[in-house]
C-alpha cells in the first residue's frame, strides 16, 4: 500500500495510543499495517513465508508492547511509535535467536539483526503515519476555510502554479493569493501540532 491509497487513519493510532485495549482499533491497525510490513520485508528480499511471520510478529509485539509502554506528552507521537516499533524489533531478534531456528532461517536472522532494516521499518512507518497526521490537517483546515483560500492555497503551494497565474484564475488580487496560501500553512502547522501534541 502507497502513501497515496492511506485514508485518514493519524485518529487511529492516537486511538491505540490512549486506549491500548481497543480491539476494533487493533483489527483496524493490523489491517492497515501489516500489508505494509509484508511489503516492506519482502522488499528486502524475504521469502514469502519469513516476510509474513515477521510481519505478523513485529505487530504482536507492538500490541503485546503497548499496554506497558508509558506515553511521554512532551515527547510527539512519532517518536514514540519510533520507540515501540524499535523495541518491538528486539523483542523479535531475541525470540529468533533463543528459538534455534534452523540454518535455512540464518538469512532472516542475519536481517533482523541489521540496524538498517529495523531502522527502514520505523521510518516508514512515521512516514506513513506523518502522511496520515498531514491528510487529516487538510481535511480539517479545508473545512474551515473559505473554498478560494484552500484552492488558493493548493495551486501555489502544492501544484506550484505562480501567484499571478492563480489570481488570474480565481479572480483574486496577488496579494490575497499569497495571504490565502499563508493563512493555510499556518492553520495546517497549528492543527498537525494539535493532533501530535508534543511535535
Amino acid at each position: 500500500m502507497t502513501n497515496a491509497g492511506l485514508s485518514t487513519k493519524a485518529s487511529l493510532l492516537i486511538r491505540l495510543r490512549n486506549t491500548p485495549s481497543d480491539q476494533a482499533a487493533w483489527g483496524e491497525f493490523v489491517d492497515r499495517y501489516g500489508p505494509q510490513i509484508y511489503a516492506w520485508c519482502r522488499h528486502w528480499r524475504l521469502q514469502e513465508a519469513d516476510a509474513q511471520d515477521v510481519a505478523q510478529t513485529v505487530l504482536l509485539r507492538l500490541a503485546r508492547t503497548m499496554p506497558e509502554f508509558v506515553y511521554d506528552p512532551a515527547r510527539s507521537f512519532r517518536g514514540w511509535l519510533r520507540t515501540l516499533t524499535q523495541n518491538a524489533w528486539s523483542d523479535l531478534v531475541r525470540d529468533q535467536q533463543r528459538g534455534g531456528r534452523g540454518a535455512a532461517d540464518s538469512q532472516v536472522l542475519e536481517l533482523l539483526q541489521t540496524v538498517r532494516a529495523r531502522d527502514d521499518l520505523v521510518q516508514r512507518l512515521e512516514q506513513a503515519f506523518d502522511q496520515e497526521l498531514l491528510e487529516q490537517a487538510r481535511e480539517q483546515v479545508r473545512a474551515r476555510v473559505e473554498p478560494a483560500t484552500w484552492q488558493a492555497f493548493e495551486l501555489t503551494a502544492v501544484s506550484g502554479v505562480p501567484a499571478a497565474e492563480v489570481a488570474a484564475r480565481l479572480g483574486l488580487r496577488v496579494g490575497a493569493v499569497y495571504q490565502a496560501k499563508s493563512q493555510v500553512q499556518r492553520l495546517l502547522r497549528e492543527t498537525v501540532a494539535a493532533l501530535d501534541p508534543g511535535e
